[in-house]
């Protein structure tokens, strides 16, 4: 049996990226099947995260312009040529299964070049704005979304991640399948006077609210410090770096670019702080409870509260409200007993989410083998 991954590309951080490496490695170990992971613009960068010698990577080397629409002349012109490759690939291979995890140009015509192939569809990102957008749309976006859900119902299932997303699913074919995370024996240092932040330096990470909160927290807390990990994104750290400097807490606050070891690097802080604008099922806040490291985040939509027992083994602070997200900040850290009680049950929480268990339901999902 094949198995293929259609993304744009492995090579930089991510949690579409990590959980397709555990994916992808975890197949590779299954008889009988080959798994193939086929890219758009890896410009010939090394994987990301470590791959099963026998996962087989190609790329097509269409290199996309993301700095331009994808409408643009110049991508259209990159999307024939993709086409053209994706479809011959498909013939020459002829793949049992293809699992789209992101959103490209392909979404619209795999389902016409497919062949005979069982075909997924991954959201990884929240729909709930859109879902709000309907409401109120207009007949030409009305249209959009109609044309939309006409493609997405010709797909074998639309997998998400939580079952508010489910609800976002319009055509009857939404499966619920949360990601999975790695048994972990490390845990975080809940005497540690740092708080840790990590994500993709970009606007829907909203780490412009945690700076904002953190002026809160200083005033009490002057001796703690934050700490952001992540690769910046349409220079949106230049704006943050900013925005640090007019508050002058450039000298707590510290942006830390990505790492090869987060969960190492997590392991040194007793806190983990998230602001998301939205989030489907967050890889970190996963990462987080694996190694004991209690939460303090935004009940954003809709990921958190799917992952969080709130109260039990982390803390919900209301969506976008910067004071409350600084009240209970302030208050986990100024109760280490609390951090302590917190570290224990989300090291047994964190286990409904082992990659064994999660991935017997994509075992049943793709009629695969058994380990």
């Amino acid at each position: 049996m094949k198995v293929l991954i259609n993304t744009d590309q492995i090579h930089m951080h991510g949690g579409i990226e990590k959980v397709m490496a555990t994916k992808v490695n975890y197949w590779a170990n299954l008889s009988d099947v080959e798994v193939f992971i086929v890219t758009t613009e890896q410009q010939n960068l090394p994987p990301r995260y470590t791959l099963d010698e026998r996962v087989r990577l190609v790329d097509f080397g269409v290199n996309y312009d993301r700095s331009k629409s994808y409408f643009s002349f110049e991508n259209l012109k990159k999307a024939w040529v993709h086409y053209k490759k994706q479809k011959q690939l498909f013939k020459d291979l002829q793949p049992d299964i293809i699992i789209s995890p992101n959103f490209n140009f392909d979404h619209y015509w795999l389902p016409f070049i497919k062949q005979k192939s069982k075909l997924i569809k991954e959201r990884h990102s929240s729909r709930f704005y859109e879902a709000k957008q309907r409401e109120d749309a207009s007949v030409l976006k009305k249209i959009r979304f109609k044309f939309n859900d006409w493609i997405e119902k010709k797909y074998n299932a639309i997998v998400v991640l939580n079952p508010d997303e489910a609800s976002y699913v319009k055509t009857n074919n939404a499966v619920v399948i949360p990601n999975p995370v790695k048994i972990s024996n490390l845990l975080a240092d809940t005497s540690a006077k740092k708080v840790v932040a990590a994500g993709r330096i970009s606007p829907v990470k909203n780490f412009a609210d945690l700076i904002k909160a953190w002026g809160f927290v200083y005033q009490e807390f002057p001796d703690w410090q934050l700490d952001i990990y992540g690769e910046d994104y349409l220079r949106t750290q230049t704006k943050l770096e900013e925005q640090l400097e007019e508050a002058g807490l450039q000298n707590v606050i510290h942006f830390k670019g990505s790492t090869e070891n987060m969960l190492e690097q997590m392991s040194q802080y007793s806190i983990y702080a998230m602001t998301s604008e939205t989030e489907c099922f967050p890889m970190v806040l996963l990462e987080a409870l694996s190694i004991g490291l209690p939460i303090v985040s935004y009940d954003c939509p809709n990921g958190p509260r799917h992952i969080i027992d709130n109260g039990e083994d982390g803390i919900l602070a209301k969506h976008k409200d910067v004071e409350a997200l600084a009240t209970e900040l302030k208050t986990m850290m100024r109760n280490p007993d609390e951090r302590q009680r917190i570290q224990k049950l989300a090291k047994d929480n964190y286990l409904r989410f082992t990659t064994s268990k999660v991935m017997k339901q994509w075992q049943t999902l793709l009629n695969l083998p058994n380990v």
